[in-house]
């Protein structure tokens, strides 16, 4: 989403690929010590491979991270789930996400009207791995 469609008001959030560029310097990682942090806290499994974090910051083609790779993602990167949600919802999808009075946050599709009937379904699908319904 370009800078300029956004609220003014609004800074823009990073995409993923920049949000893990920065937070991996910050923590001086190299791509495979990220990846063996990247672990999902109920299994202790790895959730990404340092050659996908690779592909990803150097802006190559990559797969959309499943939900068990943002969660694991947050757990490398000693960032909140949502932040890496959001930024993940922001590069693959177009969602900017903005935070309402009550702190919760409220998902806002970019340019709906020029997506196809697959990229809406695709959202759909990812929405429901974020909040998923009752």
């Amino acid at each position: 989403m370009a800078t300029e469609d956004r609220p003014r008001a609004e800074a823009p959030r990073p995409a993923l690929s920049e949000l893990v560029k920065r937070r991996r310097a910050e923590l001086g990682l190299s791509y495979v010590k990220l990846a063996q942090r990247c672990v999902d806290p109920e299994t202790g499994e790895q959730t990404v491979k340092d050659s996908w974090l690779h592909r990803l910051e150097t802006g190559l083609k990559v797969l959309a991270p499943e939900y068990s790779a943002i969660v694991g993602l947050a757990v490398g990167l000693q960032l909140p789930l949502h932040v890496v949600q959001a930024a993940a919802g922001e590069q693959f999808f177009g969602i900017s996400t903005v935070e309402g009075e009550s702190g919760r946050a409220r998902a806002l599709v970019a340019r709906a009207d020029r997506m196809t009937p697959e990229q809406v379904d695709a959202l759909a699908r990812f929405l429901d791995v974020l909040a998923p319904g009752e």
